[in-house]
C-alpha cells in the first residue's frame, strides 16, 4: 500500500514539474505586456484616422470585453490597430506608445496592451476593496461601461493580465486619470493603493514594473483641470517607481479636457520615450 502511495505522490509531483515546465516555455521573454487603466483619455476621445489604421503585427492589443462589430474575443491577441480600449473609443495615448516601442526596440520584441479604462471616473473605481461603494453612486451612463467590465474593471484588468502572463512578461503599466480626482491632493495615495494590489496580485516586483502616469490637459492648452498637473507630478513621492508624463505642448480637443489625435499621438510617443529609457534604450 505505501508503495502505491509513493507511486502516486511521485506522479503528482512529476505532473506539476511537467505543468510547470509547460508554462514556463509557453511564456515568452520578448512578448512584452504593457497594462493601462485609467478614465476617457486613456480610453481615447479622438476619432482615428486613416494613419492610425496600420500597425505592425509585432504590436499587439489584448482584448478586455467581447466586440462583436471588430470579431474580436475578450482574453484573445489582435493586431493592435485602434480602439484599443472598448469597442467603440477612439485614438488614445496607448496607440503610439506601442507603436514607437516597436519601432525602437529589436526586431524580435514584441509589444501587447491591454487596456481598461472608464470614462468620467475617479481612482476609486480601481480599488478593489471600496471599488463597490464608488459604483452604487454612479451615473447610469457609467454603469453601463462598468458593466461591459463584468462591474468590476479592476478585476478584469488582473485576470487578463493572468492569460497575458501565459504569453509575455509584464513590463509596466501606464495610467492616465485625475481629471475627476481634480484637486485631490490624497490622489497619490489612492493610486500607490490600486498599483500595490496590482503588483501583489500579479506577482510582479515593483523594481522592474514602474507606472508611467500621464497629465491632463495642460494649462498651455486651456486645460480645464490643469491644476491636478501639480498632484500628478508628486506621484513619484509616494510611489518610488513611478514617473510622469509630461502633457505640455500635446494639442487638445475643443473642451480642453480630452487631447485631440494629434495630441494623443505626441502623448503616447513620451510615454514610450520613458519606458525605452527604462528599458535601457535611447
Amino acid at each position: 500500500m505505501n508503495y502505491i502511495k509513493l507511486k502516486k505522490k511521485s506522479l503528482l509531483i512529476l505532473t506539476v514539474l511537467f505543468l510547470i515546465t509547460m508554462h514556463s516555455f509557453a511564456q515568452d521573454p520578448k512578448f512584452y505586456v504593457f497594462l493601462c487603466f485609467g478614465q476617457s483619455n486613456m480610453e481615447g476621445n479622438a476619432r482615428f484616422e486613416p494613419q492610425d489604421t496600420t500597425v505592425d503585427s509585432r504590436f499587439q492589443v489584448m482584448e478586455a470585453v467581447d466586440c462583436p462589430n471588430l470579431n474580436r474575443l475578450k482574453g484573445k491577441w489582435y493586431p493592435a490597430v485602434p480602439p484599443l480600449c472598448r469597442c467603440r473609443t477612439g485614438l488614445t495615448p496607448v496607440d503610439y506608445f506601442g507603436r514607437t516601442l516597436i519601432e525602437n526596440l529589436p526586431k524580435d520584441i514584441k509589444v501587447g496592451v491591454i487596456n481598461v479604462a472608464v470614462g468620467g471616473c475617479k481612482i476609486e473605481l480601481f480599488d478593489k476593496d471600496h471599488y463597490d461603494s464608488y459604483v452604487s453612486t454612479a451615473p447610469s451612463w457609467m454603469i453601463n461601461m462598468i458593466k461591459e467590465y463584468i462591474g468590476n474593471p479592476y478585476a478584469q484588468l488582473v485576470a487578463m493580465a493572468k492569460l497575458a502572463q501565459h504569453d509575455g512578461v509584464i513590463k509596466g503599466i501606464l495610467l492616465h486619470q485625475g481629471e475627476s480626482n481634480t484637486n485631490d491632493t490624497t490622489w497619490p495615495g489612492k493610486v500607490k493603493i490600486v498599483y500595490d494590489n496590482l503588483i501583489k496580485d500579479l506577482n510582479l516586483d515593483t523594481a522592474s514594473v514602474p507606472l508611467l502616469a500621464g497629465e491632463v490637459v495642460n494649462a498651455d492648452q486651456s486645460g480645464v483641470c490643469a491644476s491636478m498637473n501639480k498632484i500628478i507630478d508628486e506621484l513619484p513621492q509616494t510611489i518610488a517607481t513611478a514617473h510622469v508624463i509630461s502633457s505640455a505642448g500635446c494639442t487638445a480637443g475643443p473642451d480642453h479636457l480630452h487631447f485631440n489625435a494629434a495630441g494623443y499621438r505626441e502623448f503616447g510617443r513620451r510615454y514610450a520615450a520613458e519606458m525605452l529609457a527604462l528599458l535601457g534604450y535611447k
